[in-house]
């Protein structure tokens, strides 16, 4: 059974910075992984991706300011995320997909497992 576990939400002011971390277990193969986000009201959006092979892929808001990272030896996905601002306030979900043959052609909220989220609120 896949499971991610997300942690490091929380409330910051406006230029602050947070850290996101979502732990995986179960997963098979090294796979595609990244977290998007959905405000309220909001359509989903992929924020940052990591493929199998290194490459990293990033929503143009958010590039320069957010850092997706991957520790295979700790089964650890994170996300550094600065210069926060009011926009960026949203429910991030960490996401796996369940292939490596095909997640390169999947977008992130296409994933197949997915995390409960963590909430990130950024006040002005």
């Amino acid at each position: 059974q896949v499971q991610l576990v997300e942690s490091g939400g929380g409330s910051v002011q406006a230029g602050g910075s947070l850290r996101l971390s979502c732990v995986a277990s179960g997963l098979i193969d090294t796979t595609c992984m990244g977290w998007f986000r959905q405000g309220p009201g909001k359509e989903r959006e992929g924020v940052a991706r990591i493929d199998f092979d290194g490459k990293t892929e990033y929503l143009d808001s958010v590039k320069g300011r957010f850092t997706i990272s991957q520790d295979k030896a700790k089964n650890t996905l994170s996300l550094q995320m600065n210069s926060l601002t009011p926009e960026d306030t949203s429910m991030y979900y960490c996401a796996a997909d369940r292939y490596s043959w095909s997640c390169k052609a999947r977008a992130i909220i296409a994933f197949d497992y997915r995390g409960q989220g963590t909430q990130v609120t950024v006040s002005s």
